[in-house]
């Protein structure tokens, strides 16, 4: 199991059921610095007084989905036993990745114990810390959601273009089809010089797809009809 996998899962319904009656497992460890400048020795004796009888260290930050003895700690973990870390941010930067790590570990039987806060998910009080954890993270999650959606309908309300600006503006497009009527231009010259692929070029100008000459025709008609003169509209007689 890997470290994206566990922290992806998010909790559901029955993830913080009441713990097995007695943990007859190991206390594991797990202790993170972010940088090597920083030492480990603190954690690692916290741990060690914590009763761990193996320690795993990561000197990663946080942020860092991957971490090697973090996925090594969680796949060492057997049921009834009990993951120890020293405080809360140095399993997880975000309550929702703590939370779904948590739930994981509880669906296969695992507890979780942070000295620093005393949240223990063995016990009662620490099992209802983790549900008001869970409820307020979805809560957030819903607020950014219904902002969001309020964010792109005042945009759209206001007339505003969402999405990825165009590769070519209408003024580009026209001047790709004049430049492409000149024989001596080459489709590849004039992607260059607009600074877009072929494929772009000819997704914006899809008279390409029929070749050269049919796109000349088109240009050289259309100038024809801009150059026609206007014929004069007959006098109307009383």
């Amino acid at each position: 199991m890997t470290t994206d996998d566990t922290i992806a899962k998010q909790p559901d319904a029955g993830s913080l059921a009441p713990e097995p009656a007695v943990l007859t497992g190991a206390r594991i460890g797990y202790a993170r610095v972010s940088t090597s400048s920083q030492l480990l020795d603190r954690q690692m004796r916290a741990l060690t007084e914590a009763g761990c009888i193996r320690i795993f260290a990561d000197t990663q930050s946080g942020k860092t989905a991957e971490r090697s003895e973090l996925t090594a700690c969680l796949d060492y973990l057997r049921p009834g036993d009990t993951l120890v870390v020293p405080s809360l941010d140095r399993l997880s930067r975000s309550l929702s990745d703590l939370i779904g790590l948590v739930a994981e570990l509880r669906r296969r039987g695992v507890g979780f114990c942070s000295l620093h806060e005393a949240l223990d998910t063995t016990t009662p009080g620490g099992r209802l810390v983790f549900h008001v954890f869970a409820a307020l993270a979805e809560f957030i999650r819903e607020l950014i959601v219904e902002g969001t959606h309020e964010g792109l309908d005042a945009a759209r309300a206001r007339g505003q273009r969402l999405g990825r600006p165009p590769a070519l503006t209408p003024e580009q497009v026209r001047y790709a089809r004049d430049l492409l009527a000149r024989p001596d231009n080459s489709v590849a010259s004039i992607a260059r010089l607009l600074g877009v692929s072929r494929s772009t070029l000819y997704k914006y100008v899809p008279e390409l797809a029929g070749g050269r000459r049919p796109l000349v025709a088109v240009i050289e008609a259309g100038e024809a009809r801009l150059a026609a003169p206007t014929p004069a509209l007959p006098s109307r007689t009383r």
